[in-house]
């Protein structure tokens, strides 16, 4: 699996950058990771290596994310039969060779409200909890020069893997790191995304602080998380689970949320989209079986979690480090 994460690549694009030396660590600090491993791994693992050897012809990254060439029925089904390996998909969709994979977010949506209020073009980019890589792929549809994302769950590495497979020559990485397990001050990046993190974090404003210390001077981060209705004193702490998730802390109200982004030190902090979710952007489908969105709100009001809490609205601001 060391060979398919691409880190001699990875190091090349690095070289000559302040993420030069931390780069050159990732093996040795992968290999540990490796070591310990997940229960689950040589299944998920062993679902990218069924994956059938299929030319790519063409590949669209801009409007959506999909791939394709030539490829008769029964290799579709062998595809298919290994990209269900790799169930649940929670993040997409993804279009490859005809097989549709219809994920559980369809988080094509939420780029589309995002992007318009980004310039990525040239830019070295940090995703952190970047999950299966779905956006990697969309960020550099927008023109980005190189994506590196973190991430601690193997299955999600599978999934980016499986896709990595047909695009090897993308300068995209998915590692699978927390973000703890970065260096401090890296100072690297021009742009960090944290989308869906945030609220899980018991200690928002160190995590507002870390992301800072990820970027370059003048560099941009563009975060996404839950938020309510509210003033700038207004912040809900679930008293146990939030639409059935736990480890949920803290929902800040927008105008909060930007004076948190200031306290840190950030700039020209702006909210640029509020969109409140969805049961058609958030559902099962035959990629993920599981429990979702519409199985999380209260039957009799859409406006209410089982819990009784504010329905998710997630917001999006960017911010500048001067």
């Amino acid at each position: 699996m060391m060979r398919d994460l691409d880190l001699d690549a990875l190091q090349a694009q690095l070289a000559g950058t302040p993420l030069q030396d931390w780069a050159c660590e990732l093996p040795g600090q992968l290999d540990a990771k490796l070591a310990i491993g997940h229960g689950d791994l040589p299944r998920w693992y062993g679902a990218v290596q069924a994956l059938p050897d299929l030319p790519v012809s063409e590949v669209e990254l801009v409007q959506r994310f999909a791939f394709g060439g030539a490829c008769d029925d029964s290799t579709r089904a062998q595809l298919k039969a290994a990209l269900q390996g790799l169930i649940p998909w929670r993040k997409g969709p993804f279009e490859l060779f005809g097989v549709h994979i219809d994920t559980e977010w369809r988080s094509d949506w939420k780029w589309q409200r995002v992007a318009p209020h980004l310039d990525l073009h040239g830019k070295r980019i940090l995703d952190v909890g970047c999950g299966n890589g779905y956006y990697m792929w969309r960020m550099l549809g927008a023109g980005a020069d190189s994506v590196v994302g973190i991430d601690p769950n193997w299955l999600f590495l599978c999934q980016f893997l499986a896709m990595k497979r047909y695009l090897p020559d993308y300068p995209v990485w998915h590692l699978p790191l927390a973000f703890e397990e970065l260096p401090a001050k890296l100072q690297g990046f021009d742009t960090v995304f944290s989308m869906g993190v945030l609220y899980h974090r018991r200690s928002p404003i160190d995590h507002l602080l870390d992301l800072k210390d990820a970027l370059v001077k003048g560099g941009e981060l563009v975060l996404e998380t839950l938020v309510i209705e509210g003033d700038a004193e207004q912040v809900l702490v679930p008293e146990d689970r939030y639409a059935q998730m736990r480890n949920v802390w803290f929902l800040p109200s927008v105008p909060a949320l930007e004076r948190w982004l200031r306290r840190a030190g950030f700039e020209d902090v702006r909210c640029v989209d509020v969109s409140r979710t969805s049961v058609e952007e958030q559902r099962a489908t035959e990629w993920m079986r599981f429990q979702s969105l519409p199985e999380f709100l209260d039957p009799a009001d859409h406006n209410r979690t089982l819990e009784g809490l504010p329905a998710p609205t997630r917001a999006v601001l960017v911010a500048r480090k001067p």
